[in-house]
């Protein structure tokens, strides 16, 4: 069998860029884990998600969020801009469908955060996407990071609490689960860079399509 052949057959190639999901229930650290990425250089395209929640202090629109209006949030429904959206305690959320498609283009990895409901609406539309859980140790750690945020009013804290635990039981949904302890933040990050550079090591490589 000749080189070529070969090559053929085991389709190596340059590596298919991928559409990475980081999900998980509210108080996981899902946040804390995308901005770690961001600070150690990964070389990954980090989606940005369009929301009509306000900005927190220390949040900059267009690179935590794109910071939109009810108004705004609509027409990009309308016109179809959006790979998934969905109302978020409150709040619209979603994300760009060109942004990612140009990513993707260019090559590189894409990564974006998002709740469990958009991360299976995703798999719905792009059924290769790669789907990372990042939740903690236990149900009653959960609880315990979301009470002592103390970031929301009781009723909203109850309401999210109760997402969260259902949110716990959609993990078998998603390809891989990360327990992101405390206080081990790195390691977290690590477990996700493995991943994905297993994922590009797959004889039969994901092709993601939008």
């Amino acid at each position: 069998m000749s080189p070529s052949s070969t090559d053929s057959e085991f389709n190596l190639h340059h590596p298919q860029p991928l559409l990475i999901v980081i999900s998980g229930p509210s108080g996981a650290g899902k946040d804390t884990v995308m901005q770690r990425m961001k600070e150690r250089g990964l070389p990954f395209h980090f989606v940005v998600t369009a929301t009509t929640r306000a900005k927190r202090a220390n949040e900059i629109h267009g690179k935590d969020y794109f910071f939109v209006t009810k108004e705004e949030f609509a027409r990009m429904i309308d016109e179809d801009e959006l790979i998934e959206h969905a109302i978020v305690y409150g709040d619209y959320k979603g994300i760009p469908k060109q942004q990612v498609r140009e990513a993707l283009a260019s090559g590189k990895d894409v990564v974006m955060r998002i709740d469990v409901q958009g991360a299976e609406t995703v798999r719905r539309m792009a059924p290769e996407a790669l789907l990372i859980f990042i939740t903690t140790e236990s149900e009653e750690e959960l609880v315990h990071r979301l009470e002592t945020r103390k970031t929301e009013t009781a009723d909203t804290l109850a309401i999210r609490i109760a997402t969260a635990r259902k949110e716990l039981k959609r993990v078998e949904a998603f390809d891989y689960v990360i327990v992101n302890r405390d206080f081990h933040l790195d390691e977290t990050v690590d477990a996700i860079r493995a991943i994905i550079t297993a994922e590009h090591h797959r004889v039969k490589p994901r092709k993601v399509s939008l």
